[in-house]
């Protein structure tokens, strides 16, 4: 399966999200401001929010699917980090607008009612259907090798622990601690805003060329030990969306002629394509330095 084949193949994570994430909201928002549950609500603010994420992820795959152009010479990868900057600060403000409501309820005069046990229900409910679609997205993302897809999967994740705290919050508050409640919707609003930075800066980082060092290391081993490599003077790579680019220095032998060099080349970027994925890699032969 080739690399466009995979991205559209993640299309169906990603309308899976979208779909949960707009039943889910729409009941939890329904039932948190019918029974008074400040959790649930919160709950529901932050489905809404994860909209845009699958939202953002969904054209981000579109548009990397796009050929290469002449304005666009190594394709249009980038555009998932893209949308995943737009959506960070989406994110954030939904965050922002849950901690103001729930401190409001927490700190302020008038006391949280206590909620109806029905939003309890609703919250462990949708925790086991969150589960289940994190479950999913996991699986399609290692299969086809998505970075985006398995982002969506652990955002999944994360909510289904976030209806958990929900549904903790309810029941307490349902034993006439209506604090607890509001205490609830304080700590997932901050766990949406925790989800924005995340992704904030992860998407910052892949934008501005950024690659962990660590990353680097199965890359190195797969071009040392190749035979004809006496030397690996320098390895970086950057991310392009989901694509990796890298860019690779070698020493070898200096009688060898262009043909045996240019081989050798190939050879790397192979390896490295079919080991690890990396669609696309510069290598540059030195002669050998004698000692």
């Amino acid at each position: 399966m080739g690399r466009y084949e995979r991205l559209r193949e993640g299309e169906k994570g990603a309308w899976l999200s979208i779909a949960t994430y707009l039943g889910l909201a729409g009941v939890k928002l329904t039932i948190g401001y019918m029974f008074f549950s400040q959790a649930l609500i919160a709950d529901g603010y932050n489905n809404a929010a994860d909209i845009v994420v699958s939202i953002a992820v969904l054209i981000g795959l579109r548009i990397s699917q796009k050929p290469p152009d002449r304005d666009h010479p190594y394709g249009h990868f980038r555009a998932e980090s893209i949308a995943a900057l737009l959506a960070a600060f989406i994110i954030m403000v939904v965050g922002f607008q849950v901690l103001w409501g729930a401190g409001t309820s927490l700190f302020g005069e008038t006391r949280t009612e206590s909620p109806n046990l029905i939003a309890a229900w609703v919250a462990i409910g949708a925790a086991a259907i969150m589960f289940a679609v994190s479950w999913y997205n996991k699986r399609l993302a290692k299969k086809i090798n998505s970075q985006g897809l398995l982002a969506v999967s652990k955002d999944n994740r994360v909510d289904a622990f976030v209806s958990v705290g929900a549904f903790i919050g309810i029941i307490a508050a349902y034993f006439h601690l209506g604090w607890v409640d509001s205490l609830a919707a304080l700590i997932i609003g901050l766990v949406i805003c925790y989800t924005a930075w995340h992704i904030f800066r992860d998407a910052a980082h892949s934008l501005s060329d950024g690659f962990h060092e660590e990353d680097l290391t199965p890359y190195r081993a797969t071009i040392e030990e190749l035979e004809h490599v006496h030397g690996l003077k320098m390895i970086r790579a950057r991310k392009l969306g989901s694509s990796i680019h890298a860019d690779v220095v070698i020493e070898v032998e200096p009688h060898l002629s262009v043909e045996d060099s240019h081989e050798i080349a190939t050879q790397i970027e192979n390896n490295l394509k079919n080991e690890h994925e990396i669609d696309h890699t510069n290598v540059h032969v030195e002669p050998k330095r004698k000692k």
